[in-house]
């Protein structure tokens, strides 16, 4: 059955809103998007008068919410919280391992694969001890090519990896993964700036939660932080407010520029639930008014919503919409190569949308071309 939503202004790939630009799918893939769609008849008509239309939301790294985490979510469990995703605006998710056993990574990328996320992304095990955040210090290993090619020669969906890339001294751990399709991300590192060019030489594109567990700004040494700024690839933010503050936030963004900064979540399982005692990367958790931290007082992930990561965004860095809203979709799917298939309303991509009021309030959303209730 074709489906055409007709009436609202229309999010593009160029980063701008056309009016009355209609968009047309069938059996959950886009068909045609504005005048594409002239003379073709649709069997069912969502008007959407006064509403703006983005596409679905895209969270490159969020290890659960609702009570559920994906190092130890049974598949039951991963397909309600796919559901619980999707209800607040993220239709593409990578779903995020954080530190964990052998047997529990195995056992976690079955689980993911089958429930259909879009990709896997391993944050956990290959972090510099140094600046391991939330993982728990016994969870952490050396960066083995043959060890990570046991996990992605089990993974036959796009596969993001972060890992303190300092610590391949001889580039093989990187080799290897780029062997398998996947991209990297450099992340919980002691990097100076010229290690950090080195990662970069050898296949590293971004910077996992850049500034959170990784050298500070400074002005004799700049770190992973300085070679961001200077172009050195993608630049994963985590827009609550409390990983990073707005000033700092504002400045990654003038520097990393509309088209390098991702907006990520780093959301744990009490994301949407109520204070108490959670856990993550091996590690227990305490989360009050929206803070989740380990008992040493470590932040733990986040609580937040992707959604109001962009409407922060648009406050901290002084930026409309239309430019805010490529940092959650089209950029984060460019960042782990998914950008074919969604991040974007164009013909050939999956009918991933969001109906958006004045308020900045989602009133729909649409994923695989449902109207979810």
């Amino acid at each position: 059955m074709k489906t055409m939503l007709k009436g609202g202004r229309v999010w593009l790939a160029d980063g701008l809103f056309a009016n009355d630009c209609p968009v047309l799918w069938e059996d959950g893939t886009i068909l045609a998007v504005g005048k594409a769609c002239g003379g073709i008849k649709a069997d069912r008509v969502i008007e959407t008068d006064g509403m703006t239309v983005l596409p679905g939301l895209v969270d490159v790294h969020t290890h659960g919410r609702a009570g559920v985490d994906f190092g130890t979510a049974t598949a039951e469990q991963m397909a309600a919280v796919k559901r619980d995703y999707a209800r607040h605006g993220v239709t593409a998710v990578f779903a995020t391992l954080a530190s964990g056993t052998e047997e529990e990574w195995h056992r976690a990328i079955a689980a993911i694969q089958a429930c259909g996320f879009d990709g896997i992304h391993l944050e956990g095990n290959y972090l510099n001890p140094a600046k391991k955040g939330a993982h728990a210090p016994a969870l952490i290993v050396s960066l083995d090519a043959d060890k990570l090619a046991s996990f992605l020669d089990e993974i036959h969906i796009p596969c993001h990896i972060s890992a303190a890339f300092e610590l391949d001294r001889d580039g093989s751990f990187a080799a290897c993964a780029l062997q398998h399709g996947a991209t990297l991300g450099l992340a919980h590192t002691a990097a100076t700036a010229e290690e950090t060019r080195t990662a970069i030489a050898r296949g590293v594109t971004s910077f996992t939660h850049l500034y959170n567990a990784m050298p500070p700004l400074h002005h004799r040494e700049g770190g992973p932080v300085a070679v961001a700024f200077l172009g050195g690839g993608y630049g994963e933010l985590i827009a609550d407010g409390m990983h990073v503050c707005p000033d700092m936030i504002a400045l990654a963004y003038r520097c990393l520029g509309k088209d390098k900064t991702v907006l990520i979540t780093d959301s744990m399982e009490g994301t949407g639930c109520p204070d108490g005692e959670y856990h993550i990367a091996g590690m227990p958790v305490s989360l009050k008014n929206g803070r989740a931290v380990t008992p040493d007082g470590a932040l733990a992930g986040s609580t937040l919503d992707l959604w109001d990561g962009v409407k922060n965004l648009m406050r901290f860095a002084d930026i409309p919409l239309e430019t805010a809203i490529a940092c959650a979709t089209v950029n984060p799917a460019r960042m782990v190569g998914i950008d074919g298939k969604v991040g974007s309303i164009d013909a050939g991509k999956r009918a991933d949308l969001l109906l958006v009021d004045s308020n900045l309030r989602i009133q729909t959303v649409i994923s695989c071309g449902n109207a979810l209730e």
